[in-house]
């Protein structure tokens, strides 16, 4: 059975706070990368823009595709080398980047300096997701929760009248 629109979105939500990463989280990411270019940014205004990028179904499909490979990365699931390339983040392995990009290229350009920015400082709810020291794994997670935080921010930055 294929979802419907709203279920898929819903899904994919369900998925992200399963994994312990809230929309409050993500608001302070996108908070974190504009507040020195948005007068008056609130976190409302953040999560208005969170909203759109995850209404998207692209990213939704990104979403529940990065997480089911990061559950079964836990579970063992997964055939070698995959399994371990997964289990301990592999700098080299790249493709939770490329999944991330997908998300980030919703929005344009400015989103790839937004994206390449967060995953290297890794504020806030990223540094938790890219601990190594837990028995969960969050290869993808990491990187699809740094995507929707550029995409929102930069989705935001193109509202602003310059």
């Amino acid at each position: 059975m294929i979802l419907n629109k709203k279920e898929l979105e819903q899904s994919a939500k369900d998925m992200l706070l399963k994994r312990g990463v809230t929309m409050d989280d993500i608001a302070d990411l996108v908070y974190f990368l504009q507040e020195s270019y948005v007068p008056g940014l609130t976190l409302d205004r953040c999560k208005e823009n969170i909203e759109a990028v995850l209404a998207k179904r692209e990213v939704q499909n990104a979403i529940i595709t990065g997480i089911q490979l990061d559950v079964l990365a836990e579970q063992k699931k997964l055939v070698a080398p995959l399994q371990e390339m997964l289990e301990h983040d592999a700098g080299l392995y790249g493709v939770d980047e490329i999944l991330a990009l997908g998300i980030v290229n919703v929005y344009g350009s400015i989103g790839f300096t937004n994206y390449g920015y967060i995953d290297k400082v890794k504020p806030g709810i990223l540094a938790k997701l890219n601990d190594h020291n837990t028995e969960m794994v969050h290869t993808f997670l990491d990187d699809i929760v740094g995507a929707i935080a550029a995409a929102a921010a930069s989705r935001l930055a193109h509202s602003i009248p310059e």
